[in-house]
């Protein structure tokens, strides 16, 4: 068992976030998630939080604020920069990449088409995440 890891969801897809809850229970159910549907509530909530998350997983195309909008907020917070966020979108585009890079995102995952692959990248994540940033 897993020392209590908190992962932070930004996605304006509900399904997606049952599906990465369902993933986070299926690898350790120690793991704690909390989710945001934009950038603009997930900066309210992490405003607010007196326990910040591990890891922050970002969705690209979202209304109000998109992922990039909100890498670009929290790196400039001190409280929050350093803070590993992941960009965690449908694109594949080398562009999208780069730039989410170049803005402090510490990995670009292309969202698995397989349950099994988001648990796999998820098990690899909290168990070594030397290996996987």
């Amino acid at each position: 068992m897993l020392q209590n890891q908190l992962l932070f969801l930004v996605d304006d897809d509900l399904d997606d976030h049952e599906i990465f809850k369902s993933a986070l229970v299926k690898v350790d159910e120690a793991l704690e998630l909390i989710t945001a549907i934009n950038g603009y509530e997930a900066l309210k909530v992490l405003s607010t939080a007196t326990i910040l998350p591990d890891y922050i997983f970002v969705d690209l195309n979202m209304p109000r604020m998109g992922g990039v909008q909100f890498l670009k907020e929290i790196k400039q917070m001190d409280n929050l920069k350093n803070i590993p966020v992941i960009i965690y979108s449908t694109s594949s585009n080398p562009g999208d990449i780069a730039k989410t890079k170049e803005l402090g995102a510490v990995l670009f995952v292309t969202k698995p088409s397989r349950f099994s692959e988001l648990c796999s990248f998820l098990q690899s994540l909290v168990h070594n995440n030397e290996q996987v940033l």
